[in-house]
């Protein structure tokens, strides 16, 4: 059955086609003969209850340079969407926020993956506190006295801020760096939230592994290696991508949090594990699905429309 799938994300034209899960799973769904839809966050609306979008429909092809072409845009009920991707990137602020209760109104009808009001419900630096037998030991908190507690305690430590993404304004702070004060005078200007401190994970130099889940099950992972002087893995600053498997204690965590993903609508879910600690839970925009499948491992687009057609 043919359905009718908008994606709202960020401009197309921008995006890298060999990295981009986005345009994976665009690209899996024409495969299946469903019609496309696309539009920027800012193009949705809400008047007297009905949510529209200001969207094209859409082509996606793998061609560097000529990768889609879209139609004349055109105002669109979303109600009469059988699936809205909800695929903008991070930042979660109140932007990104203010999208996941607009969306919510048509939501389940028309299906929103992830789960609108969940995502809102989620951030991954909060959600992950859910399981803190799973994570390294965190503090969140805008209080600078606690932070420098923490630091006595640990020497070595992690400071990111709470809605932060991408490894944007992530720091290592090594026990002998003078620098915390000002660190913390930076995010205190920068940033009202609190900031988020983690102790530093030695195992992040053996990598930083990214775990996706489709309906709560583990279907793939990649090891993403810091570059060296790099303190962060995320790819676009340098992380190395690399195949990897799942070892007994990424099961543990799978199986852990697995039932709660699925019974919180989450169906794709992406996890970052460094060492024997869960430090995230990303449902926001999860990324890694085209370097799982070219190291050969599963086809996660497939998986993940898999799980959205049984829902229609």
């Amino acid at each position: 059955m043919a359905l009718r799938v908008a994606i709202q994300m960020d401009p197309i034209a921008a995006i890298n086609i060999d990295a981009d899960s986005t345009f994976a799973l665009a690209m899996e769904a024409q495969t299946r003969g469903h019609q496309l839809y696309y539009y920027l966050p800012r193009h949705l609306s809400m008047r007297s209850g009905r949510v529209t979008a200001y969207a094209h429909a859409l082509e996606v092809r793998r061609v560097v340079g000529n990768h889609f072409t879209v139609g004349e845009p055109a105002t669109i009920d979303l109600s009469t969407m059988d699936v809205v991707l909800l695929r903008q990137d991070p930042p979660f602020d109140m932007a990104y926020i203010t999208t996941t209760h607009i969306l919510e109104r048509i939501h389940p009808k028309t299906l929103v993956v992830n789960d609108p009001a969940e995502v809102r419900n989620a951030p991954e630096k909060l959600f992950v506190t859910h399981f803190p037998k799973l994570m390294p030991d965190t503090l969140i908190t805008s209080d600078v006295a606690e932070i420098r507690r923490f630091r006595r305690e640990y020497g070595d430590i992690i400071l990111k801020p709470l809605y932060g993404n991408g490894g944007a304004g992530v720091f290592r702070v090594k026990p002998d760096d003078e620098n915390l004060g000002a660190l913390l005078e930076m995010f205190t200007q920068m940033f009202r939230e609190p900031i988020i401190v983690q102790k530093y994970l030695p195992a992040v130099r053996k990598g930083d592994k990214r775990i996706i889940l489709v309906d709560g099950v583990p279907v793939g992972a990649i090891n993403r290696v810091p570059a060296d002087g790099e303190a962060r893995s995320n790819m676009h600053v340098g992380g190395r991508p690399e195949a990897i498997a799942l070892s007994p204690r990424d099961e543990e965590i799978c199986a852990a949090i697995g039932p709660e993903l699925a019974r919180r609508g989450l169906i794709f879910v992406g996890i970052d594990v460094i060492g024997d600690y869960m430090t995230e839970i990303n449902v926001t925009s999860p990324t890694g699905i085209q370097e799982v499948k070219r190291f050969g491992g599963a086809d996660i687009a497939s998986l993940i429309w898999d799980a959205i057609e049984k829902r229609k």
